[in-house]
């Protein structure tokens, strides 16, 4: 891949993840509910790995003209479980309140993350390069899965208690 172009992607990827960091911070501070919290900080902290890992290829890229090799942690044993939107939780969000449209704006985040590395791994030739976006791609596909979970049963919460079923 030619440099500059490379480097301009990483750049981009540095940015969106950093503007992920920002956003779920924003989110998290803004949030009374120590519950609902943690789960923007989570998704914040792990946004903070990323940019980690895309700043030491950005510079092993700029020095050597190659992605490196690195361990990528493995995401069977992520921790998500802790991000899953129990009962209580569900109670202390509210379905048309400012985490509810916080996670569905984060749901358009995580899609675009999502899309821009699985696109770079598939166009990579690069067998390290392929390994950190198709990694990214999958973490980032993590964080969309557990977005849309919770929005799911968040509108299904709405409708419940609004009664809106037609049945």
């Amino acid at each position: 891949m030619e440099t500059k172009k490379a480097l301009e992607i990483l750049k981009m990827a540095i940015l969106m993840e950093k503007r992920g960091h920002a956003f779920y911070a924003k989110v998290a501070e803004q949030t009374p509910d120590q519950d609902v919290k943690h789960i923007f900080l989570t998704m914040a902290d792990e946004e903070t790995q990323h940019v980690k890992f895309l700043a030491e290829q950005y510079i092993s890229y700029e020095k050597h003209n190659t992605f490196k090799k690195v361990d990528l942690p493995d995401l069977s044993n992520e921790g998500y479980a802790t991000l899953i939107l129990t009962e209580d939780l569900k109670n202390k969000i509210s379905s048309a309140g400012f985490e509810a449209a916080a996670i569905s704006a984060a749901i358009d985040f995580e899609k675009k993350a999502v899309a821009v590395y699985s696109k770079q791994a598939e166009d990579s030739e690069d067998p390290n390069e392929k390994a950190l976006y198709r990694w990214l791609a999958e973490w980032e596909g993590g964080h969309l899965k557990i977005l849309s979970d919770m929005d799911n049963e968040l509108k299904e919460k709405i409708w419940n208690d609004n009664q809106f079923w037609p049945f």
